[in-house]
């Protein structure tokens, strides 16, 4: 671990204090609540230290109707105290003093957020709370008021995970097996199917993975994406996973495919990494290799079956297997460019979640393909079809403020072209 890791590391987690070097009678029962209370009330850090402990402990083995117990708990007598709130905000309306100012802006969090600061500062305290953040999560669908303790671990998080705190490091065949083990679990695009597989894809010279990773969670990787390098764009995963592939000599790498990107931690769900991390792979592709001219994915469209059952039932009936795909190609393709043109959310943006991700990173829409993935999930998810989204520096920034401000749809000009065409 370097210097500036381990000084972030001691930020995140107190490993100094023992428990067994205090004088608290850890084998005396208590509530949750009762925890809380103490942990609330403790002036002192290492007796909060100490309680946090018990408490995560607690909360680690409650049961669904417990634990949901906890959080509406949390919910209720945690919040912001609006009096108090009230009256600072209006004290420094009146008066806006330096002292008025910190008062308010102190009564702007409520006294859950003490409480997760106080659970993050226990041993690997960062992700056992993204485990818990989890937890809550299964609940929100159905308790509304559960809402505002997520909000409070979210804006949390995003401050502890910002991009300033997260180490870009290569994932590869010599990486520790206690990376790559859950490099294989956390796959969310093209499953692994053996250490052979997850070989092809980290040994050879024309293969690269990157992830980020916190300095509290050494060994949990936060997201990571695989890396074809190609002398040209493909078309259709199984150029990239064929084990028995020829492989692309470095002397002709033009162009970086972008094949898999998968978020590892359910409990980090709405913080975002993807982006950051693809410019940074992006950045660091290009030192590497300069003769890398062409940065695309080749993405899935796990949405389209699911769009095109809704939309044009008809087709979507006639779709059984890769003959039929290839049989009605050519209806397949338009009822795409429909898809990635006007399927719309009801914000106006993409309906797509890989295609709004992409897009409000600056990227284009480039090419669709057919027969793209004739896996299983691929036939029964996108139809077989994949699609290629393009990173071009020099319009990323331009492609991210049109998709914002005017919902507008980056593409190549034949796609463009196309679009307008079935559009007449």
């Amino acid at each position: 671990m370097s210097l500036l890791e381990g000084m972030f590391s001691k930020l995140f987690e107190n490993k100094y204090i023992s428990p067994s070097n205090m004088f608290f009678d850890f084998k005396k029962k208590e509530t949750v609540n009762e925890l809380v209370k103490k942990i609330v009330e403790s002036r002192g850090e290492a007796s909060a230290l100490l309680y946090s402990e018990k408490l995560m402990k607690n909360i680690e083995k409650l049961k669904d109707k417990k634990l949901l117990e906890f959080f509406i708990m949390l919910a209720r007598e945690f919040d912001i105290n609006k009096d108090d709130l009230s009256k600072s905000v209006n004290n420094y309306c009146l008066d806006s003093s330096v002292e008025n100012y910190q008062i308010m802006t102190s009564r702007f969090y409520s006294k859950r957020i003490e409480l997760f600061k106080k659970l993050n500062a226990i041993d690997k305290g960062t992700i056992r709370l993204v485990n818990v953040r989890e937890k809550l999560l299964f609940f929100l669908k159905e308790q509304a008021e559960l809402k505002k303790v997520d909000i409070d671990l979210t804006n949390l998080f995003k401050n502890w995970f910002n991009r300033g705190f997260l180490v870009t490091h290569p994932i590869s065949w010599d990486t520790s097996a206690k990376i790559l083990d859950k490099i294989v679990q956390y796959e969310a695009v093209h499953e692994i199917s053996s250490w052979l597989d997850l070989r092809n894809r980290l040994e050879p010279e024309d293969r690269r993975c990157y992830s980020f990773f916190h300095p509290t969670m050494e060994d949990e990787p936060l997201v990571f994406v695989e890396v074809a390098l190609t002398s040209k764009v493909p078309s259709k995963i199984d150029e990239i996973l064929d084990i028995n592939r020829v492989k692309t000599n470095p002397k002709d790498f033009t162009t970086a495919v972008f094949y898999s990107i998968s978020n590892c931690q359910k409990g980090l769900k709405g913080i975002s990494f993807g982006n950051f991390l693809l410019k940074q792979v992006v950045i660091n592709l290009k030192k590497e290799f300069p003769s890398l001219n062409n940065f695309i994915t080749l993405s899935p469209v796990s949405g389209f079956v699911k769009w095109l059952n809704k939309n044009n039932p008809t087709l979507s009936d006639k779709l059984v297997g890769k003959s039929s795909l290839i049989k009605f190609e050519k209806e397949i393709l338009e009822n795409a460019v429909e898809y990635f043109f006007n399927a719309k959310q009801k914000d106006g943006l993409p309906i797509d979640s890989v295609q709004r991700f992409h897009l409000s990173n600056g990227a284009s829409l480039d090419k669709i393909h057919s027969l793209g993935d004739l896996s299983k999930r691929g036939i029964s998810s996108s139809a077989g079809l994949m699609v290629n989204y393009k990173y071009e520096i020099n319009n990323l920034e331009k492609n991210h403020e049109k998709y914002f401000s005017r919902y507008n749809i980056a593409a190549s000009k034949s796609l463009t072209l196309k679009y307008k065409i079935l559009n007449k």
